[in-house]
């Protein structure tokens, strides 16, 4: 065998070393994470962007209160693309980002990673006021809060009924059949919260 031959099967053995090494080394961070190694391919790791609600394990884009809540801050891993909807590890639980109302006006891939994000949103949340923090910890909006504060709180508004979030108003639902609206004053704070008197109960916070 020549000398330019056994220097290529070198390489080669050395490149299928270091390929079989960094396999290894995957496997032992998507173990740490809890994920099983060698199944679960990882798109994209980070944390809820918001608290988010579920049915069973879906979560759409309605994201609607009256639902089971996940804190904003969690940490999650997005593992795979299906058909509209993204699978996710969420605190080391199989669950499902559902694309559901605002295909038209984003991606699927936009829609995850406005849900999924890289910067772990309970660093703000801390520097916030106590009784904001409160009202974001239990799902809740009150006067005055900031857009940032109710997207942490109650989730972004769907695209499909919100294109914008520069407008003067907010359309959220608790149920798919209880609507209400967020309404933004000039300096970008919540002016008043619209609704009918049980969805108002629901969504409103009052401290303990």
């Amino acid at each position: 065998m020549g000398v330019r031959r056994r220097m290529g099967v070198l390489a080669g053995t050395v490149a299928v070393m270091g390929a079989f090494a960094g396999c290894q080394q995957t496997q032992q961070t998507l173990t740490k994470m809890g994920l099983p190694g060698g199944e679960t391919e990882v798109h994209r790791v980070g944390y809820t962007c918001c608290n988010l609600h579920h049915e069973a394990d879906w979560i759409n884009d309605g994201n609607y209160a009256e639902l089971p809540m996940i804190g904003a801050g969690a940490p999650a891993t997005v593992t795979g693309y299906g058909r509209n909807y993204a699978s996710v590890q969420i605190d080391g639980k199989p669950m499902r980002l559902g694309h559901d109302y605002g295909r038209e006006q984003e991606t699927l891939q936009q829609f995850v990673e406005k849900i999924i994000v890289t910067e772990d949103p309970s660093e703000r949340l801390a520097g916030y006021p106590a009784d904001v923090q409160d009202a974001i910890r239990k799902g809740k909006v009150m006067v005055g809060m900031t857009r940032e504060q109710v997207i942490m709180s109650i989730g972004y508004p769907m695209t499909s009924e919100n294109p914008s979030l520069d407008s003067d108003l907010w359309r959220y639902w608790v149920s798919s059949f209880g609507p209400y609206q967020i309404i933004w004053d000039s300096q970008g704070r919540v002016k008043e919260i619209a609704a009918d008197q049980l969805t108002y109960n629901m969504i409103i916070y009052r401290p303990a």
